[in-house]
């Protein structure tokens, strides 16, 4: 199995790390690292990097494609070099996948079109543009096309995908493996659940953020 996880500047890392962790474990599994160029790349805090060894071009038949999230991939909805390798190798995987705003890429690209998918709970309906049908859950599956939620959720769905290619007790000896156990010391991992004013607070974040990349865009352009 063949995994091309797609990375960019000022992606989230988790988004990326969480399921390369997971699908790695897998014997016989090889887990790459992609971008629009071969080089390295830094996560929306600046202060990680990751390295792609590998260039779009050089990677053109996955078997699993990951796009993650992360205020980096707002630019690549309208790279046509990037959609454009979307939708070529979506054309031969067995699964195409994203974790949090990385479904929105996948939308831009057409892939979502008619389809059930999820995003990070800020972002949700922003899916509805695309044409895509917008819910909620830790993963949604339409087909081959497997959309996680915000970060964290990409874990889930990367332990989803090894129980559907190579069995549930596989997937759980990963699981145990890297001791994926949350217990977490707060209930508040989503607006559902989260004080109202946590919700508002988090909301009013995250709308100042994207508006700022939207004038530094429009200053940029």
């Amino acid at each position: 199995m063949r995994i091309a996880i797609l990375i960019f500047d000022k992606l989230t890392a988790l988004d990326a790390i969480g399921p390369y962790e997971v699908l790695r474990s897998v014997p016989g599994w090889e887990v790459s690292f992609v971008a629009p160029a071969k080089g390295q790349v830094r996560t929306d805090s600046g202060a990680l990097g990751l390295y792609a060894d590998f260039a779009l071009d050089e990677v053109t038949e996955p078997d699993i494609v990951l796009v993650p999230g992360g205020e980096g991939n707002r630019p690549l909805m309208t790279d046509e070099a990037v959609l454009s390798w979307l939708r070529q190798v979506d054309e031969g995987t067995k699964w195409t996948t994203s974790v949090c705003t990385g479904s929105l890429v996948l939308a831009a690209a057409g892939l979502l079109e008619g389809k059930r998918a999820t995003s990070h709970w800020l972002f949700l309906e922003q899916l509805r543009e695309f044409g895509a049908d917008p819910v909620g859950g830790r993963f949604v599956e339409d087909g081959k096309i497997v959309t996680a939620a915000g970060v964290s959720a990409g874990i889930d769905m990367a332990l989803h995908l090894v129980g559907q290619e190579v069995g549930p007790e596989l997937a759980q000896a990963v699981q145990l493996g890297i001791e994926y156990d949350p217990q977490p010391p707060f209930n508040a991992g989503s607006p559902d659940k989260a004080p109202a004013q946590i919700v508002e607070a988090v909301t009013a974040i995250a709308g100042s953020t994207d508006a700022w990349l939207g004038a530094q865009a429009e200053t940029a352009s």
